[in-house]
């Protein structure tokens, strides 16, 4: 594989900038705990009873965690829950050991046990941590938080709101959840949609704001499987960084965005209201419907003019294009679900009809085999570009998130699309990405409709 001078550049820059720091400052920093626990928390309004959730810390959303670029994370992950689990780190770029991902990457951490998490955060971003064994169970069950890396230097602005988005499909009589978390109505449709949102854990967020107040807004999207279409009110702005990479360029927020699950994008919003009224962040409804996530009761004014256009965010570390030159070439297609033409699939080695696989409880396929395999979609040489297609021969969206390094989309007219660690696919879509195999070891790639995920729609692919 041929390395080219920015590629040999980068590493070496990044090798002395690794050596450049005093390991005895790594060796200082002590771990800290983030335990899973069972507990009780209030989602539903105060007539409901409290609904008994799987948390970290017992919290909902998770506690943040909170560092600046460059620093190093060391989390005692501690399992009090009467499951098997593990941590993902979402979007960050970090060693393969660190990935948490059960079964590939590590054991599942046993009820009672732990695992020490150690890595460096080399970009700056909005990322996020969930549960990744039995993930269509335990991040439903509210195993999920804000991974937040803060610029060395950071923009310009008079203040910032984390924003996690999370959905629960609740009883709503008893205000629990439903815990049939492997119904196939679920599995083989859109995935474990819920029946009540919350926005940072309430139902009915409001934070105060001033008039021409520029605020940086960081909105995750942690649902198991539901897709916020959203737009603004009394707010305006610019999309500054997707999947907690800066976009370059900043393109002006007209009309609604559009967040998969797992998917993040950064705002610099200004406050356009007038003072006495309520800006807000919407969701857009199947019919319309606009409802507020957020609401930003406007008390006050910041400034009397408007401020000037910002400037963008600072690039991350390897956040070049790929040289597509001498790219390999790969191919996924998406198969499955109710209303689709799969009719058999590769299952254990042997191939099943539909409604055999639908008792085994798979419901999808991957270039047809509907499980993760002992071998790799592809073997890649470190620092190979690759050229992957995926083809969604499905009725249904999925959003499908690799593990361990960014892509681009290959855009019809040949332009890159921003860096992106997960990206959105309509049904019976096909959309083309590219990335450097910059980072060694084996990376999951997977629906994270999570359901989806569980019932066919997971494989991986190793960089040696």
């Amino acid at each position: 594989m041929r390395q080219t001078r920015r590629d040999f550049l980068r590493h070496a820059t990044l090798a002395a900038c690794a050596a450049a720091i005093p390991q005895s400052a790594f060796a200082a920093t002590p771990f800290e705990d983030l335990i899973a626990k069972v507990a009780r928390r209030q989602l539903l309004p105060d007539t409901y009873p409290e609904t008994e959730i799987w948390g970290y810390d017992g919290l909902v959303p998770a506690p943040e965690i909170r560092v600046t670029q460059g620093d190093r994370v060391r989390r005692r992950f501690r399992n009090e829950v009467p499951d098997p689990s593990s941590v993902h780190w979402h979007g960050i770029r970090i060693d393969n050991a660190m990935d948490g991902v059960s079964g590939l990457t590590q054991k599942a951490v046993a009820p009672g046990e732990t695992f020490d998490y150690d890595f460096v955060v080399p970009d700056a971003g909005t990322y996020w941590y969930h549960a990744h064994n039995r993930s269509y169970e335990q991040v439903a069950r509210g195993l999920r938080g804000a991974l937040i890396v803060e610029e060395v230097d950071g923009p310009d602005i008079d203040r910032e709101e984390v924003i996690v988005l999370e959905d629960w499909l609740l009883d709503p009589d008893s205000g629990q959840l439903f815990d049939n978390f492997e119904q196939p109505m679920m599995m083989s449709h859109g995935g474990r949609i819920g029946n009540f949102i919350t926005t940072n854990g309430r139902y009915d967020l409001t934070l105060p704001a001033k008039r021409n107040e520029r605020i940086r807004l960081r909105i995750i999207n942690a649902a198991s499987a539901r897709i916020f279409p959203l737009t603004l009110s009394g707010l305006s702005g610019w999309t500054v960084a997707v999947d907690g990479m800066p976009t370059g360029q900043l393109q002006q927020i007209d009309g609604e965005l559009i967040l998969g699950p797992a998917q993040r994008v950064d705002l610099f919003v200004d406050v356009t209201e007038d003072e006495g009224g309520m800006a807000q962040l919407l969701r857009i409804g199947d019919d319309d419907q606009l409802t507020p996530l957020v609401s930003f009761s406007v008390d006050g004014t910041a400034s009397s003019v408007p401020r000037d256009k910002p400037l963008p965010l600072p690039p991350n570390p390897a956040a070049h294009a790929p040289d597509l030159a001498d790219a390999r070439d790969l191919r996924l297609v998406m198969s499955g679900g109710a209303m689709g033409r799969m009719q058999s699939a590769l299952l254990g080695g042997a191939r099943l009809g539909f409604r055999q696989l639908a008792q085994a409880g798979k419901f999808w396929a991957l270039n047809d085999v509907a499980e993760m395999t002992d071998t790799p979609l592809a073997d890649l040489s470190l620092n190979e570009p690759v050229r992957l297609k995926i083809e969604n021969q499905t009725v249904f969206p999925h959003a499908m998130h690799l593990h361990g390094m960014h892509f681009r989309e290959l855009r019809s007219d040949g332009a890159f699309g921003p860096m992106r660690d997960t990206i959105l696919l309509a049904g019976n879509e096909a959309r083309e990405i590219a990335f450097t195999a910059d980072n060694p070891g084996k990376w999951l790639f997977h629906c994270h409709m999570l359901s989806h995920a569980a019932s066919g729609m997971t494989t991986w692919i190793r960089v040696t």
